[in-house]
């Protein structure tokens, strides 16, 4: 049986993580994406701005996190992905910025994530295509990113995934990077062969793949078994808003606005199990604390469909 996973945000406290792990089993969930880019936020970064947080040393981090690695286990919940900060470059950021989330922010979040033994870490590729004239010079850029840090998955046992995600210009949203199939399928298995370790993957993520009108089925195929994590969520088609999958209608007569039937189509032709994990944050902050544990619920019944369809 499929998994069901959500993220960690706006549900484990770092005073008391043991408690949120506990909320995440009794809604039903059996593994968890941590959300590590909740501690270096891309609202600050694209200000320009820094907090300390990853200043600490390895020792320490691993220290600060050594409570939530315990209330996972303890409450049986596997952290099978992780978020990294992002961006992962500014575009029109100081160098000094770029530089640290380069050589400091990226080897340490890969630390953390081998502290949690979790197997994938989720990246996303520059945005720069505006600024260097085209998508293979942006991804280039992306490339010698991943270049830094291959080395190090390799030796952790970690897979490092890139997602679709889009861009905005002109207030209107347009495909951002690995938006293109069969530029990311190349390019996976270029790196892999480079390495000759899996140290590259993709992170399918529905919500970027509705705004951006990315056709599910055809996308997931031709990953194979490249595609390792999933971030799932709904949205209206104009706004990149992590709501529960359903929640969105194209019509009145209720057609959704993101095309879960082929999700379903898709990822029921890949070889080997997943995790079905949820991308939903945001959710949770609309809804009263009172009513958190029953809206994870809600989410995880929701993986339970998709699992027993697909």
């Amino acid at each position: 049986m499929w998994q069901i996973g959500v993220q960690t945000k706006n549900v484990i406290d770092d005073s008391n993580p043991k408690d949120g792990f506990e909320m995440l089993r009794r809604a039903g969930f059996s593994c968890a994406d941590f959300s590590l880019n909740s501690y270096l936020l891309n609202t600050s970064l694209y200000k320009f701005e820094l907090n300390d947080f990853f200043n600490k040393s390895v020792n320490e981090l691993e220290a600060y996190f050594q409570p939530h690695k315990e209330g996972a286990k303890s409450a049986g919940i596997r952290i099978n992905q992780m978020h990294m900060p992002y961006p992962n470059y500014v575009p029109n950021g100081k160098k000094e910025l770029n530089d640290y989330l380069r050589d400091v922010v990226a080897p340490k979040s890969m630390q953390v994530c081998a502290f949690f033994e979790c197997p994938y870490i989720v990246v996303h590729g520059f945005k720069l295509s505006r600024n260097l004239g085209s998508e293979e010079a942006e991804w280039q850029e992306t490339g010698k990113f991943l270049d830094s840090l291959a080395p190090l998955a390799k030796e952790m046992g970690i897979t490092i995934c890139v997602e679709n995600i889009y861009d905005m210009i002109g207030g209107r949203i347009v495909e951002g990077p690995c938006c293109n199939v069969k530029k990311a399928v190349d390019r996976i298995d270029r790196f892999n062969e480079k390495y000759h370790a899996e140290v590259l993957g993709f992170c399918f993520d529905t919500g970027h793949g509705n705004l951006t009108s990315l056709d599910f089925e055809k996308f997931i195929t031709e990953l194979g078994e490249r595609l390792k994590v999933f971030h799932i969520h709904d949205n209206d088609g104009i706004r990149d808003l992590h709501q529960i999958p359903f929640t969105f209608t194209k019509t009145r007569e209720n057609t959704s606005s993101t095309d879960w039937e082929g999700f379903v189509r898709g990822v029921k032709g890949l070889k080997q199990e997943r995790v079905l994990s949820f991308e939903t944050a945001p959710v949770l902050a609309s809804f009263p604390d009172e009513m958190k544990e029953q809206a994870l619920g809600f989410i995880a019944q929701i993986g339970r469909y998709f699992a027993e369809r697909i």
